[in-house]
């Protein structure tokens, strides 16, 4: 592998900014020094000027391959994610076939390590019956388990109450959770399909699937690990509500159960449906504004502890159907670094504090093994960012398979010049260089 040097980066690391030069050797962090240009490299990185924070790692993105690469791949998705700071990934099951069985996930690690240019680690589904399949995951090999209490692919929402009680008592490991009532939802849906069947207003979007879905789901979810003593995390929070359920009282590390934000609840409101329509149809929905602060309120708090996308790519023609046909999801991943900078440059949130939501805290609650923070011996992991060279999000400049982003038209105040994933300059200014491919997550777990 190419050594790298870095020089002049302002480091954003463990909560401190600090001028210091990098150099990187076979893939990882080789020394930190407040000088090292008498060292030699085969690349060399002028850094003045700009901020190096350690690479995002994202720990809910769904990349579509196997089964609906229409909409994205594997190779795709992740090379978008690289060109936004994006240098690890964690991915979702519910693709075709969905990931619910030893062999079946497998085939998408063995996928990725041909086509990934980011690091890559595979969720496992549960279902009502794959207890027993569940039970013999290797924990340091894989990130999670998923479990879907709100609408998913075919049969992976876990509805079985005592499918559900038999996965939060004996599994051990990180149980990710979607949480959303799916009977209160198909009872409001059904009354506005009675008021105005198919092409429901995408404005009853929030309505349908209700804060009493979320809440109703979240709170059951806790009250269970709470009596099992499960390993919870719970996803994608997109009510001011939920925010009750989760403690700021101690440290990361020693909490059992956890909670994530996403871009686009953080950014868009229910106003936003209006010009945006069904293309920031989400699942949990996008609520109100209050909805919107209370939340971002809450990851600067830390009741919430990591920031991740749910990135979900469906086609336009998708998109653009009725309400009750249009798939929910959307492309996050490439702009998920320079949305959260915005944020920055509007005196919403620091530097440090992005680094911790997106990177330290994300390494720290799932145990990933060397990566996260920007320490000698660690995986070179690192995005070098420019936070002063606006741009505007165009097709053009699009790079999920998808072709379309919910922040089109929009002018990001920061830019992503440089992404090192495993030690590799796999992003410069633009050009890629896809000849060494991203690595499997280890994790440090003691069961």
């Amino acid at each position: 592998m190419k050594s790298i040097l870095i020089t002049g980066a302002n480091i954003v690391n463990e909560g401190s900014i600090s001028q210091q030069d990098i150099l990187v050797e076979n893939g990882r962090i080789a020394e930190i020094a407040e000088d090292l240009s008498t060292k030699s490299a085969d690349i060399h990185i002028n850094a003045d000027g700009k901020y190096l924070f350690p690479g995002l790692i994202d720990d809910q993105v769904h990349f579509r391959e196997p089964g609906l690469t229409h909409k994205g791949e594997i190779y795709t998705e992740a090379k978008a994610g690289v060109a936004g700071g994006t240098t690890s990934y964690m991915e979702m099951p519910n693709t075709v076939p969905q990931a619910v069985t030893i062999p079946l996930l497998e085939e998408k690690y063995a996928r990725a390590k041909e086509v990934s240019l980011a690091n890559y680690s595979f969720f496992f589904g549960g279902t009502n019956d794959n207890l027993e399949e569940i039970l013999k995951l290797d924990l340091n090999n894989v990130c999670g388990l998923k479990v879907f209490q709100g609408s998913s692919t075919g049969n992976m929402v876990v509805d079985n109450i005592e499918s559900l009680e038999g996965i939060f008592k004996h599994y051990k490991g990180l149980l990710a959770i979607h949480s959303e009532n799916d009977h209160i939802i198909a009872a409001n849906l059904e009354k506005y399909k009675a008021k105005y069947g198919e092409d429901i207003p995408i404005q009853a979007h929030p309505k349908i699937r209700s804060e009493e879905a979320c809440y109703d789901a979240s709170s059951r979810a806790v009250a269970m690990a709470k009596k099992f003593g499960t390993r919870l995390h719970i996803l994608h929070i997109s009510t001011a509500k939920e925010l009750s359920l989760f403690d700021n009282s101690i440290p990361l590390e020693e909490k059992k159960i956890t909670s994530e934000a996403c871009i686009h609840h953080m950014w868009f409101s229910e106003e936003d449906y209006d010009t945006k329509g069904t293309l920031i149809k989400w699942n949990p929905a996008v609520k109100t504004a209050n909805d919107r602060e209370q939340i971002f309120q809450a990851m600067l708090d830390d009741r919430i502890d990591v920031i991740a996308t749910d990135h979900a790519p469906h086609t336009l023609e998708e998109k653009r159907q009725v309400y009750t046909k249009a798939p929910s999801g959307g492309p996050l991943n490439q702009h998920s670094l320079v949305a959260m900078l915005d944020f920055y440059h509007q005196g919403k949130i620091s530097l440090e504090k992005i680094a911790q939501k997106m990177c330290h805290n994300v390494a720290i609650l799932f145990e990933i093994k060397d990566r996260g923070f920007i320490r000698e011996g660690y995986f070179a992991d690192l995005v070098l960012v420019d936070l002063n060279d606006p741009w505007t999000v165009s097709k053009e400049n699009i790079l999920a398979k998808c072709g379309w982003s919910p922040f089109e038209g929009h002018e990001f105040k920061s830019k992503v010049t440089h992404t090192i994933v495993s030690g590799h300059l796999a992003f410069d200014n633009g050009q890629f260089d896809e000849s060494k491919k991203g690595e499997r997550l280890k994790f440090s777990r003691k069961s």
